[in-house]
Formats: structure tokens, C-alpha cells, sequence
């Protein structure tokens, strides 16, 4: 015999047989009629569309900052670590500048020592060091003045030199790679000098 706890629970759960005929009903019935109010009207399907087209702009011209912003990113950091030694070649050259004027004063002197001997080698190694960074001189006498490059401090005479080249380079100067990390300071060719008559 069954308890009343049976008879409520089998009150409550369908059998497999029922379960299978509401099925198969269903499935007789066919697909579910489409209810009027869950169709769009035309002119809301146009504003869907046209705000979905809007987002989708919005999304790629996102991503397009992005990546910019990315790129920008990368070369600016690129940039920074390959002139990262512009500060500390600035204080540098006027140090190789007071060699190479040490030099140019032991040699009027006509001193040949040793001392003068260990001064162009220290002098010769900075700038090998400096080379080997990316940092160069300026290659200045004889060519066209580059006002890019260049530091004019007067014009001279001479026969040897056509008007607008350099004669003379009064202080060397140096790049970092293709950055100017001080102008060298020239003099330039005014042309051959002025014949008196």
C-alpha cells in the first residue's frame, strides 16, 4: 500500500509517459507562432541598424588609437634609450676639447715626454669609446656650411676654399647617431680675398 508522502510525490512528478505524449504533441503542433508584439516595425530596425553601424565605427576607430598609441609608444621609447647618453656626452666633450688643447700646447712646446705620449692615448681612447655609442665628430673642414649642423661664428678669405665651404673648424663638433650633440664652430669662405687696385 501506498504511504501519503507516495501518493503526494507521484501527484507531482509527471511519468515517462506522460512526459512522452506532451512531447510528441508539441511536436505535432509545429513551430510556435510568432507573437504580433515581438515583431520590429521597419523604421526601428533602420535606427538599430544605423546605431549598430555607429558602434562598429566606434570600436575600429578605437583600435586604430590603439595601436598608434602603441607605436607611438615603442618608437619614443626606442628614441629614448638610443639618446639616453646626450647628457652625459655634453659634459664629456669639454673634457676631450681640454685634451686635445693640452696636446696642441705640449707640442708648440716641443715637449716629447712620455706625459705627452700617455695624453694622446687617453685622448685617442675617449674617442674611440665615444665612437663605439653612436658618437661621432662632425666631419666639418672643406665642406658646404649646413646650417643644420654647423655653428658660422665669421667669415675669412681664401684662395684655397670656395665662398660658402669651411676653412677653418674653431671647435669640434659631435652627433649622437644622427642627433647634433653640440655644432662644431667654423669659419666660413668669403672667396678668394679682394684684389687692391
Amino acid at each position: 500500500m501506498m504511504s501519503d508522502t507516495d501518493l503526494e510525490k507521484s501527484d507531482h512528478q509527471p511519468t515517462d509517459d506522460a512526459r512522452e505524449t506532451a512531447a510528441d504533441a508539441a511536436a505535432k503542433q509545429g513551430p510556435a507562432e510568432p507573437d504580433a508584439a515581438v515583431t520590429i516595425p521597419v523604421t526601428d530596425v533602420d535606427a538599430l541598424s544605423s546605431e549598430l553601424q555607429a558602434a562598429n565605427d566606434r570600436v575600429l576607430r578605437a583600435q586604430a588609437e590603439l595601436e598608434n598609441f602603441r607605436k607611438r609608444s615603442r618608437r619614443e621609447l626606442s628614441d629614448q634609450r638610443r639618446y639616453a647618453n646626450l647628457p652625459l656626452l655634453g659634459d664629456l666633450l669639454p673634457v676631450l676639447d681640454n685634451l686635445d688643447r693640452a696636446l696642441a700646447a705640449a707640442q708648440q712646446a716641443d715637449a716629447d715626454s712620455g706625459l705627452v705620449e700617455g695624453v694622446k692615448m687617453v685622448a685617442g681612447q675617449l674617442l674611440h669609446v665615444l665612437e663605439q655609442h653612436g658618437c661621432r665628430p662632425i666631419e666639418s673642414e672643406g665642406v658646404a656650411f649646413d646650417p643644420n649642423l654647423h655653428e658660422a661664428i665669421g667669415k675669412e678669405p681664401s684662395e684655397d676654399v670656395s665662398e660658402g665651404c669651411i676653412t677653418r673648424v674653431t671647435r669640434v663638433g659631435y652627433q649622437l647617431h644622427d642627433r647634433v650633440v653640440r655644432s662644431p664652430q667654423v669659419l666660413i669662405s668669403s672667396g678668394p680675398p679682394a684684389q687692391d687696385s
